[in-house]
């Protein structure tokens, strides 16, 4: 196929384009600012055209002739290009996530083709419990504006004319094997400054989990879907570990080096910001603190649909499957450190 891949530098996008391109289909790249597009091993991916464009303008940002020109010659519509940040303002929100989302389904609408829209599992919200993959997406009751976004950009997209796949990965880590990822952002970021010690303390339901998905399995199932879109059309996929960690383990994962901290959990009821050492109450309310409900969710996604529509199912992701992670960590220089797990 001609497959049109908005957000092709980004994570997903890039180890998405690496595993088109190897399965044989043509990729027309879109790019924002950042026009290096790599696999997640860091090796360069060459698509058969790269362009630049921005998703939350109509048209892309392009004269109309360059648009007809871009929708006339492709088969597929693959939607990765949204922000992931959790600390920007509803606007910007609206503009990249739920507006680009507008835009990416009008391209699909000019070429007459369909969208494989990549979304996030928690478009569910802050429910907990079973989550099925043909649930209703909630109106309300999210944790924060890029959850919102992305269950508006959902509802855009099955509202409109044009045939549609939904992929929701969970949370996004390393791959299964090596624990290897090319960027560390988002959850890293928090994840540092936790094993770290520089934030001690996170409010956490005893009984929350987090289900961390390897970017293999994710990158795998797109393209699959891709692949099978005839009969994938109308359904939602969860792209997930489907055996989240709970956070007991987690921490356990972080003690199990010797070199890193333990954080202390707190009931959420307890939990107070204010008390916290002037430095950790910074880092906290800039950085952790904007994923502290991930700490008291237990969210259980049901998967069935993706692993009958894809044939694939998701590596383990336990004790072992986290210290690879940790592992990569420190050997990347991200985390300071070089001893091995303690005994």
């Amino acid at each position: 196929m001609n497959i049109f891949l908005t957000g092709a530098a980004g994570l997903i996008g890039g180890e998405v384009a690496a595993r088109l391109i190897a399965a044989g289909h043509s990729v027309t790249a879109l790019v924002h600012n950042n026009r290096d597009i790599l696999a997640n091993d860091g090796s360069p991916v060459a698509p058969a055209a790269i362009v630049a464009g921005d998703v939350s303008k109509p048209l892309f940002g392009w004269e109309k002739a360059e648009w007809d020109r871009l929708t006339a010659s492709h088969d597929l519509l693959i939607h990765c290009a949204a922000t992931v940040r959790f600390d920007l303002d509803d606007e910007t929100y609206r503009a990249v996530n739920t507006g680009g989302a507008a835009n990416a389904v009008e391209f699909a609408r000019s070429g007459d083709m369909p969208i494989l829209h990549v979304s996030t599992a928690y478009v569910c919200g802050t429910r907990n419990g079973p989550i099925l993959e043909a649930d209703r997406v909630p109106d309300s009751g999210f944790a924060n504006g890029y959850e919102a976004s992305k269950a508006a950009a959902e509802k855009l997209v099955r509202s409109s004319d044009v045939p549609f796949a939904i992929a929701r990965p969970s949370i996004v880590v390393g791959e299964s094997e090596g624990g290897r990822i090319r960027q560390f952002d988002t959850t890293y970021a928090a994840f540092k400054l936790i094993a770290e010690g520089r934030v001690r303390h996170m409010p956490a339901r005893r009984d929350a989990t987090l289900d961390f998905v390897p970017l293999d399995h994710v990158a795998a199932g797109i393209v699959a879907l891709a692949g099978n879109m005839r009969r994938a059309n109308g359904g939602a996929y969860h792209l997930v570990s489907a055996r989240p960690v709970p956070v007991g383990l987690f921490t356990d994962a972080i003690a199990s080096f010797a070199q890193f901290h333990r954080p202390q959990l707190v009931e959420p009821d307890d939990f107070d910001p204010a008390v916290l050492p002037a430095l950790e109450r910074r880092l906290y309310k800039r950085v952790a603190g904007l994923y502290a409900s991930y700490f008291q969710r237990n969210p259980e996604f049901d998967d069935r649909a993706a692993q009958e529509m894809t044939g694939l199912v998701c590596p383990p992701t336990g004790l072992e499957y986290l210290q690879r992670l940790i592992g990569h960590c420190i050997e990347t220089g991200f985390l300071k450190g070089e001893e091995v797990p303690a005994e």
